[in-house]
């Protein structure tokens, strides 16, 4: 299968255009059918090629001068977005000339040109940003919303479940992924009543491609009981940044333990084996490509810190996606639920 080019914003991210250029050759190297469409400084991007050739044979350059600083505001990034390697990269998939755009820059002014360009889907009122964390499972865990929005009603939240199945089914290859609500418990009773009404909703849906299981917990998170988690943009960020300084903390910890005295030192030596690995599940750069679910088009965005690993990982969860048409299995999710029946009862929940 002949993949569609995807958009590399070359300027984007906190380590430049060279380790944005590693990552994409890393990725041109397990998948030869990669075609890119290169976004950038033409200088710069060709100076950095000198050594990929194989990625120089596949890509097309695309030259601007501007670059979205990392702490503009999505306001004034909107307003240069046809200046800008982000906003040209993001135009692309909007004009077809690529599948998927992937950057590593400013996350809400990505967010705001993704919305702008390429719309929400039929039956979808709001994007949602979508992760991969790992677990304690067989598979990693999908959760969303990080931070697209940070209100969402019951309507939106059983949007989010349909999305984030869809995805789940793509990465993990279940047939119905087990879907669960963050909530402050597990009983029906706990949360509010925007969890409760999409908890029902779910529960009484059939035909879809998921398996509703109610609430979880978020120290349960990690540890494999459910294949997506589901909530608000507000809760979801403060929870990923939760997770992460807790990773970064144990990790320090077990440094600083093993660096304490020479006889932690022989006893890191000796358990290293087992320290590699946990490093290993724990690096974010071998989970990183956050996805703009909901949009007509795919949009993927790295981590601004990722080296070329991460940035490579970023681009094949792009490609995936473009392979398995997620787009397109969330429409038939939508349809599956029936998107007129969600805005009856949005309606209901409105006029209560």
């Amino acid at each position: 299968m002949t993949l569609p080019r995807i958009a590399i914003d070359a300027m984007g991210g906190d380590e430049g255009v060279r380790v944005m250029m590693d990552g994409a050759a890393e990725a041109r190297r397990r998948h030869d059918k990669f075609k890119f469409l290169l976004v950038g400084d033409e200088a710069r991007i060709k100076r950095a090629l000198e050594t990929h050739p194989n990625l120089r044979g596949a890509s097309e350059i695309l030259h601007c001068d501007d670059v979205v600083g990392g702490d503009e505001k999505p306001t004034q990034a909107l307003r240069r977005a046809k200046a800008t390697s982000m906003g040209l990269a993001v135009n692309a998939v909007k004009q077809g000339d690529a599948g998927a755009a992937v950057s590593a820059g400013n996350t809400g002014a990505l967010m705001a040109m993704s919305k702008l360009a390429l719309r929400t889907m039929p039956g979808i009122d709001r994007p949602a940003l979508a992760a991969l964390l790992p677990t304690l499972g067989d598979n990693d865990v999908i959760m969303l919303d990080l931070g697209a929005n940070t209100e969402a009603d019951a309507r939106n939240l059983v949007q989010y479940a349909i999305m984030g199945a869809a995805y789940s089914r793509i990465v993990t290859g279940l047939e119905r992924p087990r879907v669960r609500l963050l909530n402050i418990g597990t009983e029906e009773t706990k949360g509010t009543d925007e969890l409760r009404q999409a908890a029902a909703r779910l529960q009484a849906a059939t035909g879809l491609a998921l398996s509703f299981d109610g609430f979880i917990e978020s120290d349960k998170i990690n540890r494999g009981q459910c294949d997506v988690v589901v909530t608000d943009g507000f809760s979801g960020n403060i929870a990923l940044k939760a997770i992460e300084g807790a990773a970064r903390f144990v990790t320090d910890l077990l440094r600083n333990a093993f660096t304490s005295s020479l006889r932690s030192k022989i006893g890191f030596l000796v358990s290293r084996p087992a320290t590699e690995l946990l490093r290993h599940h724990l690096d974010p750069n071998n989970h990183n490509g956050a996805v703009f679910l909901g949009l007509n088009g795919v949009v993927v965005k790295s981590h601004g810190s990722a080296n070329a690993k991460g940035i490579a990982q970023a681009v094949a969860v792009a490609a995936r996606l473009l392979e398995e048409d997620l787009t397109q299995r969330i429409a038939a999710d939508l349809a599956e639920l029936g998107a007129d029946r969600l805005r009856e009862h949005r309606g209901e929940s409105v006029g209560k």
